[in-house]
């Protein structure tokens, strides 16, 4: 003799299936990616902001890369401050591959010469670092540019006060053989009628000025 299964059995069995069914959907993509993601700079940033994106790359293409030199630039309808810019540029250099390139990194594209984003530059053909230079050591790359321009700029305030019309030329950080350190150089106006201040990388004060 057959099985007679009740109508009410069958409704409570095709219930405990999709109860089932339902637990065991996976989320969507949609789902997944609703997560929040960082914003990109809308503004000009900070050197620091700047690098390590270029050095990750950089690192990518020579293993034993040295850092010689990082410098604001400016991008077309953006205007920097602050110790802040639109674009930065990074000097690498290779004493392995004998080469170096100057990467770029910039908040905007402004063709055809500026990307958003991190980009590579051209290799070059590089006869190393001079006898009286020494690459920037990130272990002592403590102090980023909006820092290293308030110590300036503190530094200035008199001759500021009394040239409000000179604007800042360049801020940029390199080994500065005469003082046998590396710093940040930050200048407002030219060499001839403008002031200049160099801010130790490490720990932020001013060690010399012109």
């Amino acid at each position: 003799m057959g099985i007679v299964t009740k109508p009410w059995a069958l409704t409570a069995i095709a219930t405990l299936l999709l109860a089932g069914c339902s637990q065991s959907i996976p989320p969507s993509d949609s789902d997944a990616s609703a997560a929040p993601k960082p914003a990109a700079p809308t503004g000009p940033v900070s050197a620091k902001t700047a690098f390590y994106p270029m050095y990750t790359a950089a690192h990518i293409w020579a293993p034993d890369v040295m850092i010689l030199r990082v410098a604001a630039k400016e991008v077309p309808g953006f205007t920097n401050g602050a110790g802040k810019a639109a674009m930065w540029e990074a000097t690498f250099g290779s004493p392995s591959q004998a080469k170096y390139r100057v990467d770029q990194y910039a908040i905007a594209t402004v063709l055809p010469d500026i990307h958003k984003g991190a980009t590579a530059g051209l290799k070059l053909p590089w006869g190393g670092l001079p006898r009286d230079a020494a690459p920037i050591d990130l272990a002592t790359f403590n102090v980023d540019s909006d820092a290293a321009y308030n110590a300036a700029a503190a530094d200035a305030a008199e001759w500021l006060k009394k040239n409000p019309d000179k604007k800042l030329s360049s801020i940029e950080l390199d080994y500065v053989p005469k003082l046998h350190a590396t710093a940040w150089f930050v200048m407002w106006g030219d060499q001839k009628s403008g002031y200049a201040t160099y801010v130790d990388d490490n720990t932020g004060q001013v060690i010399k000025k012109k």
